[in-house]
């Protein structure tokens, strides 16, 4: 997979999240989280909910289920998901985007 974050992401601390197929840059503030995402495998992501979140897709692909409506986003596509609303995804490999939680706890930093 190309390289798609420069340098001053990839500087931020990897945000730890449980799938061995993604790198996750993590930008914290006292509100809200930025996480920058990049996955070199597909991955199933089982539904589940939490504060609204908004991302933007910067390459590859992902099947979102939200609220029971499922639809694909590909490059350059926006997706969000309202506080409290389930759902799901498949994230296919080379799939890489920014993400906004509204959540500042969303997301901790992974153990070195």
């Amino acid at each position: 997979m190309a390289d798609v974050f420069p340098e001053p992401i990839t500087s931020l601390p990897e945000a730890d999240i449980s799938f061995n197929s993604v790198r996750a840059y993590l930008s914290q503030a006292e509100s809200h989280q930025i996480i920058f995402m990049e996955f070199s495998e597909d991955a199933q992501v089982p539904e589940h909910f939490h504060e609204s979140q908004w991302g933007i897709v910067l390459e590859g692909q992902i099947e979102l289920s939200i609220g029971g409506v499922k639809r694909v986003y590909s490059k350059g596509d926006r997706y969000f998901i309202p506080k409290g609303v389930k759902h799901s995804a498949t994230v296919f490999a080379g799939y890489t985007d920014i993400t906004f939680f509204n959540q500042a706890d969303r997301y901790k930093v992974k153990p070195k």
